[in-house]
């Protein structure tokens, strides 16, 4: 048993010494065992079900899970405070101070028309702030953890910045177009999936441009493949309600004409 004192509300303070003392000696465990590895799903985890929370407009769980993402703000931050480099005063110090200096237009003296002009700034502060001096050094900087279409759309955006771009998102899709026949002629190959301009490679290329369109016509590709998805559900949904028998025992061509009928009742 810990020495600690149970309260009806507690504070930041409290908060942060509940976390010190889960990994304390007579804490917890099973968090004392915690490495940033081990829990690293478990942040990625909770940001979802924060913006699950946000997508259904619910209060209450969004209020709880905004408290799980802290939680695992204040996890990682307690691991590193035990290894001596950093403690989550430092975290906090370290947003406020970055949010003053990106901000001079608030806390500073220089004048903004509008927004973008915001966002301009940002970058540009961004980009010195982190010694990246050239449009590949900001490419470098998306993370690699990001999902790959939110990561192509964010690099297509960046390169936009730099000038490097199609003239419309007309002019893009034409790109696609020809990245769809480079894959169709590596299917027809039937070379591996791995080898230089393969299936792998050829598919890529194809995403990569999908999100450059979705990136040149303002739509975010994460949101347009999730509604897809959703469409996809709801429709296959009435395929099988329409089957009289296993889908298996359907041929192809048949597949297709469920497909439409379901498509047809959706309209």
């Amino acid at each position: 048993m810990v020495d600690f004192q149970c309260k009806r509300h507690y504070n930041w303070e409290d908060f942060l010494e509940i976390m010190r003392l889960l990994r304390a000696p007579g804490g917890c465990p099973w968090d004392a065992e915690q490495t940033h590895g081990s829990i690293r799903r478990n942040f990625l985890e909770e940001t979802y079900e924060v913006l699950d929370a946000l997508d259904r407009d619910d209060p209450v769980d969004l209020c709880e899970e905004l408290g799980d993402v802290l939680m695992q703000v204040a996890f990682h931050a307690q691991i590193e405070t035990e290894q001596g480099r950093f403690t989550m005063s430092d975290v906090v110090d370290g947003v406020a101070q970055k949010l003053v200096y990106r901000h001079p237009h608030v806390f500073g003296t220089v004048e903004v028309e509008n927004s973008q002009e915001v966002l301009l700034n940002w970058e540009a502060l961004k980009r010195k702030e982190k010694s990246q001096t050239t449009t590949a050094d900001a490419i470098e900087a998306v993370p690699h953890t990001l999902p790959a279409l939110w990561r192509a759309e964010k690099i297509g955006s960046k390169t936009a910045k730099a000038g490097f771009d199609w003239s419309s998102a007309l002019s893009a899709l034409g790109k696609l177009e020809e990245e769809v026949r480079e894959l169709r002629t590596a299917l027809e190959a039937g070379a591996p999936v791995d080898e230089p301009h393969g299936v792998r490679e050829e598919l890529g290329d194809l995403l990569f441009i999908t999100a450059k369109v979705a990136q040149m016509s303002g739509v975010d590709p994460e949101d347009a493949l999730h509604r897809a998805c959703d469409k996809f559900d709801g429709r296959f949904r009435r395929v099988e309600a329409m089957a009289n028998r296993p889908l298996t025992a359907y041929s192809e061509a048949q597949l297709v004409e469920l497909w439409k009928a379901a498509k047809k009742e959706e309209s």
